[in-house]
């Protein structure tokens, strides 16, 4: 949302975004650990084949322990208390957030914070299709969810049918949330660390990661170019208007007497 109405108030949603990032970093951990759990099993489901007569057990069993390690002890307790104490301050605070009122002024604002993350999505996209890189299908994430709340926050002013769309949108930031997966997942797997699992099962859990990244990556990028493969100024233009009618038609009902 404050990235939807950040053009409004640019210091009010700076600052909050701030102290949101770090929420999330209070979270980043824990939520990891089950993430790389969860990536070990959608292998597993993948390629059968492969990893019949338990093929990544000793794998599964060490990132097993690793999350009871990161969910042990008050840590995590004391994780979720901060963050959810951290946005019901939050939920407070948003009420100082002043906007501009006039219809045209307010779908201005509503206009170009959606644009702005349709910009960032088609960069991303754009980034991903020609290096691939991690960062950029991140980034490709970060703008699909943010498009995606945006996208339930607006409901019909959207100019195309928002259903259809929002499904989209949802489908493919749970494509691209496993791709990032894969991706820690490899990063964890080449550390110099402790091994993930004995030698033959960490050779066959790379093997898997690269067969699943490069199948995940095609299908993300196509999805991707559907949905943000259009100008982003096209896609809100309409949406000024639709925003400017809807605001002015508020305006005008609170205006009319009743009686």
């Amino acid at each position: 949302m404050l990235r939807l109405v950040r053009s409004g108030n640019e210091t009010f949603c700076r600052t909050e975004n701030q102290c949101y990032r770090q929420v999330a970093a209070l979270l980043a951990g824990p939520r990891e650990a089950t993430a790389l759990v969860e990536t070990v099993d959608r292998l597993a489901a993948a390629f059968p084949e492969q990893v019949a007569g338990g093929g990544l057990d000793s794998v599964r069993d060490r990132l097993i322990a690793r999350q009871h390690e990161m969910h042990a002890g008050a840590g995590l307790d004391a994780a979720i208390g901060g963050a959810t104490a951290a946005c019901e301050e939050g939920l407070i605070r948003i009420e100082r957030l002043l906007l501009p009122d006039l219809p045209e002024h307010a779908a201005d604002v509503v206009a170009e914070g959606a644009r702005k993350t349709l910009r960032r999505a088609r960069k991303a996209l754009d980034r991903a299709g020609s290096r691939g890189e991690a960062e950029d299908f991140h980034d490709l994430r970060k703008a699909a969810k943010t498009h995606s709340i945006h996208l339930s926050l607006l409901g019909r002013l959207w100019p195309t049918p928002i259903k259809v769309r929002r499904k989209a949108v949802d489908e493919l930031g749970e494509e691209l949330g496993e791709l990032h997966d894969v991706f820690v997942m490899r990063v964890l797997l080449e550390a110099d660390g402790e091994p993930l699992g004995d030698a033959q099962d960490t050779r066959l859990l790379g093997k898997l990661l690269k067969r699943s990244e490069k199948s995940l990556k095609k299908s993300c990028l196509a999805g991707s170019a559907e949905l943000f493969g259009d100008s982003p100024k096209r896609s809100t233009k309409k949406l000024a208007r639709n925003a400017r009618d809807d605001l002015a038609g508020a305006v005008l009902s609170e205006e009319v007497p009743v009686g």
